[in-house]
């Protein structure tokens, strides 16, 4: 069986190791060693002022709107996960969707200027499957309109535009590292800023809101993580450089055995170093992807509509129209890709896709 991805394992004696000092400590979490060790590394790799661990990558999303005090209108993307859509529900705040640019998938920043004139006053945008969003263009935006900026970057670890990090970019990054990430730690996340004030609030909203163990800075939540993530993530970061260059090879193995495929992919941003996060294709129309689809499952082959349906167009929303990434959503599939994917593995499913869908 082959799965759209697989969970990076590092060496178990590695881990053991960790695991070895967290018992002779007894310091599960509340800030751990661990903890306090894996930020200090992921500030250094990533290249980020201010990082803070937290428990997954949408409560992450949730303290970015409290530290920001977000209220009301959020212009944001209908091609991202559900997560992104539905942690600004959960806290009460009301998605705007602007569409996509139909080549490099991301919110289209023209769209967003336009809502920006309404007087909305915040953006959370995704950097889709790791390709950046505009942030050139939205910060020119962002300034013009005096509004804040948030990036979903749950796919962008690692990813640099312009030789500096995507997580330099407007007010606050967030982070996924759920197993299914390139980096992981288990279940987990992050909130990046370059704002010292920004980063005084995250760090006590993650924590209840204490300030010492009697006093509280503000209101908070249990945003915290354990020492046995932390564990996780500190055995696969030294890692990373390897995972991405295994993905980079398992990448063009795609690009060069698809040619005449008849399928597109989204164009990378110029000026990125890209981590190879996923591997999308775009089918000329639904029926050639499910037909596609039912040919791979018959084989053991799963890969995922991923990014489906359209976030604009769920059931719980009020209809927002949004043509290209409802269009985009139909047609667009994710290839597996991991970092011990099987050359064999990936020409048997460019056979296979192309028998449907050769040119």
């Amino acid at each position: 069986m082959i799965n759209v991805t697989k969970s990076f394992l590092p060496d178990m004696n590695t881990y053991q190791s960790y695991l070895e000092g967290i018992w002779e400590r007894n310091h599960l979490t509340n800030h751990g060693p661990l903890v306090l060790e894996l930020e200090e590394k992921l500030k250094n790799h990533l290249g980020v002022k201010h990082l803070f661990f937290v428990n997954n990558g949408t409560i992450a999303l949730q303290i970015a709107f409290k530290a920001l005090s977000v209220v009301g209108d959020v212009i944001t993307t209908p091609f991202s996960y559900i997560a992104t859509t539905s942690s600004l529900i959960w806290e009460g705040l009301n998605p705007v969707f602007a569409d996509i640019e139909p080549k490099h998938l991301c919110i289209d920043p023209f769209e967003v200027e336009k809502l920006a004139r309404k007087g909305i006053k915040t953006i959370l945008a995704t950097h889709v499957y790791g390709n950046p969003s505009d942030v050139e263009e939205i910060d020119r935006i962002a300034k013009k309109y005096n509004m804040k900026v948030i990036y979903d970057a749950a796919h962008a670890f690692d990813v640099k535009y312009k030789d500096t990090s995507i997580l330099n970019y407007g007010d606050i990054s967030t982070l996924s590292f759920h197993a299914t990430k390139l980096f992981h730690t288990i279940e987990g996340g992050a909130i990046a800023t370059n704002d010292d004030e920004l980063a005084h609030k995250v760090s006590y909203m993650r924590n209840f809101g204490h300030n010492g163990t009697e006093k509280f800075w503000g209101i908070g939540i249990n945003g915290k993580s354990s020492e046995f993530n932390a564990a996780m993530g500190l055995s696969i970061l030294p890692q990373v450089n390897s995972i991405i260059a295994a993905r980079k090879d398992i990448f063009s193995w795609y690009n060069e055995n698809l040619l005449g495929s008849g399928l597109a992919t989204f164009t990378l941003r110029d000026h990125t170093t890209y981590n190879y996060a996923y591997y999308p294709v775009i089918f000329k129309d639904e029926n050639l992807l499910l037909t596609t689809l039912k040919a791979l499952s018959e084989s053991d082959i799963f890969p995922r509509r991923y990014f489906y349906p359209s976030l604009n167009t769920l059931d719980f929303l009020k209809y927002q129209p949004c043509q290209i990434a409802e269009n985009i959503a139909q047609r667009i599939l994710c290839l597996p890709l991991f970092f011990d994917l099987k050359r064999e593995d990936v020409l048997n499913i460019c056979k296979i896709i192309k028998e449907i869908n050769y040119d």
